[in-house]
């Protein structure tokens, strides 16, 4: 199995890397949305997180309101703790059995947000950085999610520096181009990937 870390900052487009590198057949495993898997209605992870927050976390449908749950435990420490030590065990769980299941020639790709900033390179084969420059990135925030500048740089500033990202990498897409261009990209590093795979 090769292991993928892929990071890259906000705004970079890494999601636009992770569904094309899945379309090519690599298995992605992104912690944030596993994060929210097991926190769903019926979950033991949302019924520890109302035994631990109460009910008022819940929306009427009986699922975890995240904005609300936001607000209590980013404005105390010891809250946002509590909350780890109930959804990070659990998502730890899915992806050790997600590497059990999966096939040994599998290509394993994490989508890791702070990869870099959590030091967490050594923990895979090859560390692929989606890159783009900071205006652009910004630029991006503004169009796809109506972040607002002010927002997006203190983002952008709160993560780690392109140049500690790229200094980490074992191989670089840059993404400041076409869709198109992105697409022979990743293309090309797929077949990077194979080839490594096969060599294993």
């Amino acid at each position: 199995m090769l292991k993928i870390g892929l990071t890259g900052g906000i705004g970079s487009g890494k999601s636009e890397v992770s569904r094309r590198l899945s379309a090519k057949g690599a298995t992605v495993i992104d912690a944030d949305k596993i994060a929210r898997e097991v926190v769903e209605p019926g979950t033991p992870g949302l019924a520890r997180v109302v035994t631990t927050f109460g009910a008022e976390v819940l929306r009427p449908d009986g699922s975890l309101d995240r904005e609300k749950l936001g607000s209590v435990v980013f404005a105390d420490s010891e809250k946002l703790a509590a909350l780890n030590a109930i959804v990070h065990p659990l998502v730890g769980e899915r992806v050790a059995q997600l590497q059990r299941e999966a096939a040994d020639d599998t290509i394993m790709v994490y989508d890791v947000p702070l990869l870099v900033e959590n030091k967490l390179a050594s923990m895979y084969d090859v560390v692929i950085v989606v890159d783009a420059p900071d205006d652009l990135r910004i630029r991006r925030l503004a169009e796809h999610r109506g972040m607002p500048g002010s927002d997006a740089e203190a983002r952008i500033a709160a993560q780690a520096s392109r140049e500690d990202r790229l200094a980490a990498a074992d191989i670089v897409i840059p993404n400041d181009g076409t869709l198109e261009e992105l697409d022979t990209r990743v293309e090309a590093v797929w077949a990077d990937l194979l080839g490594r795979a096969s060599r294993g």
